[in-house]
């Protein structure tokens, strides 16, 4: 490996090779690193990660989790996946080394993520906590199995939020374009309802949406 200065940008890069699964040996560079430090770390991180070592940062093995999720799961599905785990996992545990996360951090963490509230000034669902506290399970869980972590202390903190157990009731369509009559002169709302009962996503779901989400999700599927 090797951390050198370019000197037309004056941006520090990471130049390195590696063996792919196959065997292969592949070269790989990363750019655009404003200091040293910064492509050193990487490149350390880099290293642990080719030696499927535990001690890389909980970033490192969320990059690699995801690139080994994406193609098992419906896109939809890993989008929204993608998005909890970037907007309510990462900013806590990112820079922490995976094996230094203890079930206290994880504690500490549902606090926080409980006390987080909308845009409507509510606070989240107990469904949509559990949902999250999943997904860092799942992570850590995916950690266990496949890099021998020692334990998921996420799944020894408990979880937060629980399922609702309660009957669901659907609307028949000729009912619902009854209360989209009432609502067609409110855009956002009339909009965002046909969204909640076309797809079946959930409130937060629908809430969590952004413009560039959508408009990502609409160039992979038409493919360009």
């Amino acid at each position: 490996m090797a951390v050198i200065k370019n000197k037309k940008t004056g941006m520090w890069e990471v130049r390195t090779y590696y063996k792919d699964w196959t065997g292969e040996r592949k070269q790989k560079t990363k750019r655009g690193f404003a200091k040293k430090s910064e492509a050193l770390e990487w490149e350390r991180n880099f290293k642990l990660k080719e030696n499927q070592s535990i001690s890389m940062s909980f970033q490192s093995f969320v990059d690699i989790y995801l690139t080994d999720l994406e193609p098992r799961i419906k896109r939809n599905t890993f989008l929204t996946k993608k998005h909890i785990i970037e907007t309510k996992i990462l900013p806590y545990f990112g820079k922490m080394k995976l094996d230094d996360i203890r079930t206290s951090d994880v504690i500490q963490w549902q606090n926080e993520i409980m006390k987080l509230k909308k845009d409507n000034g509510k606070l989240f669902s107990q469904t949509y906590l559990k949902t999250i506290h999943n997904q860092l399970s799942a992570i850590l869980n995916y950690a266990v199995n496949m890099y021998g972590l020692k334990d998921n202390v996420a799944r020894k903190a408990g979880t937060m939020g629980k399922e609702e157990n309660k009957e669901m009731e659907f609307w028949t369509q000729e009912k619902f374009q009854k209360f989209l009559e009432c609502v067609a002169d409110k855009p956002i709302s009339y909009y965002a309802f046909e969204m909640l009962y076309w797809t079946g996503i959930r409130e937060e779901e629908l809430l969590a949406l952004t413009p560039e989400w959508v408009v990502q999700l609409l160039r992979l599927q038409r493919g360009c």
